[in-house]
């Protein structure tokens, strides 16, 4: 609206000035050399302004001629880019895609239009990634290095490479310089940090976790628990090495970290070592509600240096009733207890104890109950067959980081180079999948609490073709990787001091001696040519658990035996000319 009063007001005043200027008497008189001319001053007006258009026109004509190279050549170069844009943006969909040749047919349009654009070198390098090609993939990064607005991208690309090679060493030095180009890069500071921490260098990490928190890249509360997780660790290196140093580290560390279970248990140590029995069980104890742990349990019990066992177990049992009340009974406690009990020589506590988890027991359970039937009534066989339920019973929690399981722990995973991340929890990876081979190892480990497994009963030679020799069964195989360390090793001496020390029975005849068998007990068949050889063990059925290959798909023509003839399978006509031929019968 207001614009259109603005117009008219304009158009008035023009239409008051050439009213006043066509009233305005008088004439203009023009002599240029021989000529002469009067107009009146509206004419001269209207004259001057056609001049003036005229030149204005004439002006605008020659400019336009002027500039239109450069318009063309700019026209040009928009159209250039704007090819080169489409290219890289439909190249770099190709790539989320992972389409490589379309991928690989952009990246060269955009090399090819917008060389200089900085989305042109990463579809170059992304592209030569999906196909494969690592050293073009390292030349394109290193280009992009080199220049100024692409070199923490160039950098990042390399970085990369590097780790795709196994080339640890040249990934950090790249993080390293990327840190100096921008101290704010979170891939860096990660990858630098957790290098450091693997080469031991804490004062190195705890100034990168400085870096960090100066440029915002973790919190307050983040950095607070980090902190006290490096110098935890720096302390337990420094341990045997440096008393003071460590002292310092581990208390500084359990005031940023109460509830980080390693550091409660070396400022315990520390505490009790300096007769500060009450500060190093206030420790144990805040910890111990935030996460039962075995380490602490035993830190509590031996807080004191020269008490009894009975008093070590009084003690212990305290720390299991300060358990929250949302952890009544919590099996931690309870098997701290049972492992105090037996140190006391307090049996039937520890039954009780140990009653309500002997049904589905883990490693740690059956170990105690080992321990227990060794140790009160010297029943090897009972110990024997608790000791081999170990071995197939289900694991306790463990210091796990990103599915690596540890008999100790660490500061950063092995898989990810992550800072805190163990956690004491049950390995996913050891739970139970196979329910027939737990009901076969039930039966043997019945077999073995009836009567120890006799080493071998063969059978008197016969005249017969086959002679059946019964042999003993075969060593139990040894635990996983992840199982625990003294699982494996108290495992590996009971049985092996079972089976050695085993009486050897009397020669039996081949039925009774079948009907004597245990479950797991195989007959293996010998002929008579085998009879002068030593008999074998019977070799048990083993399946890896590695992972499968890929599925190579279907064949194209199934599977077929050149000794066997293929009846009633029709033959598929043959294309081409030999097709053509064969349907005119020629």
């Amino acid at each position: 609206m207001l614009r259109i009063v603005l117009f008219l007001v304009l158009i008035a005043l023009a239409a008051a000035g050439a009213a006043w200027v066509a009233d305005q008497p008088g004439n203009v008189v023009l002599t240029w050399g021989g000529y002469r001319a009067s107009p009146s001053i509206p004419v001269f007006v209207l004259l001057v302004g056609l001049f003036a258009v005229a030149v204005v026109l004439a002006w605008s004509i020659l400019t336009t001629i002027w500039r239109a190279p450069g318009r063309l050549r700019r026209r040009r170069h928009e159209k250039r880019h704007a090819r080169g844009r489409h290219a890289i943006t439909h190249g770099l969909l190709a790539i989320g895609h992972g389409d490589t040749a379309l991928a690989r047919r952009h990246a060269d349009t955009a090399r090819r239009l917008a060389a200089n654009d900085p989305l042109a070198l990463l579809l170059h390098a992304q592209s030569a990634q999906l196909e494969g090609n690592r050293d073009e993939a390292q030349r394109v990064f290193r280009a992009m290095a080199e220049r100024e607005d692409t070199r923490l991208l160039g950098l990042r690309g390399l970085f990369i490479e590097a780790q795709r090679a196994d080339d640890a060493v040249g990934a950090v030095m790249i993080a390293e310089e990327a840190i100096k180009l921008s101290p704010s890069s979170t891939w860096a500071s990660h990858a630098v940090l957790g290098f450091r921490c693997a080469r031991g260098d804490w004062s190195g990490a705890l100034a990168i976790l400085d870096s960090n928190l100066a440029a915002g890249l973790i919190d307050k509360q983040a950095y607070r628990r980090q902190r006290g997780v490096l110098l935890t660790a720096r302390a337990l290196e420094l341990e045997t090495m440096d008393r003071d140093v460590a002292r310092e580290s581990v208390m500084e560390a359990i005031k940023l970290a109460p509830t980080l279970v390693p550091a409660a248990v070396l400022a315990a140590k520390f505490e009790s070592e300096a007769h500060q029995v009450r500060r190093a069980m206030k420790l144990v104890e805040a910890a111990w509600l935030a996460n039962p742990h075995p380490d602490l349990a035993d830190a509590y019990a031996h807080v004191k240096l020269g008490d009894s066992t009975r008093q070590r177990l009084q003690r212990v049992e305290t720390l299991a009733a300060k358990i929250s009340a949302d952890k009544p009974g919590h099996v931690e406690g309870q098997l701290a207890i049972a492992r105090a009990a037996i140190d006391a020589s307090e049996f039937a506590r520890a039954r009780a104890v140990l009653a309500p988890y002997i049904n589905d027991p883990t490693q740690r359970v059956a170990l105690l109950m080992a321990e227990l039937e060794r140790t009160e009534h010297g029943d090897g066989g009972r110990a024997r067959a608790w000791t081999l339920r170990a071995v197939r019973a289900r694991h306790d929690p463990a210091w796990t980081a990103d599915g690596y399981v540890s008999d100790r722990w660490r500061p950063v995973s092995p898989v990810t180079g992550r800072l805190d991340a163990f956690q004491w929890q049950t390995p996913v990876a050891s739970l139970p999948s196979d329910k027939s081979t737990m009901i076969e190892a039930s039966a043997f480990e019945e077999a073995m609490l009836a009567a120890p497994p006799p080493k071998r009963v063969t059978a008197a030679p016969s005249e017969s073709t086959a002679e059946p020799v019964v042999t003993a069964p075969a060593p139990v195989p040894a635990a996983q990787d992840n199982s625990p360390r003294e699982a494996q090793e108290a495992v590996t001496e009971t049985v092996n001091e079972e089976l050695a020390v085993a009486p050897v029975e009397p020669v039996k005849p081949v039925s009774e001696a079948a009907e004597s068998l245990p479950v797991a007990a195989t007959p293996v068949f010998r002929t008579r040519a085998d009879l002068g050889k030593p008999a074998q063990a019977p070799v048990q059925a083993v399946i890896p658990i590695v992972r499968a290959p890929d599925d190579p798909g279907i064949d194209d023509e199934g599977p077929s035996d050149e000794f066997t003839e293929q009846i009633g399978t029709s033959k598929a006509q043959a294309g081409g000319w030999r097709g053509f031929w064969s349907r005119w019968g020629g």
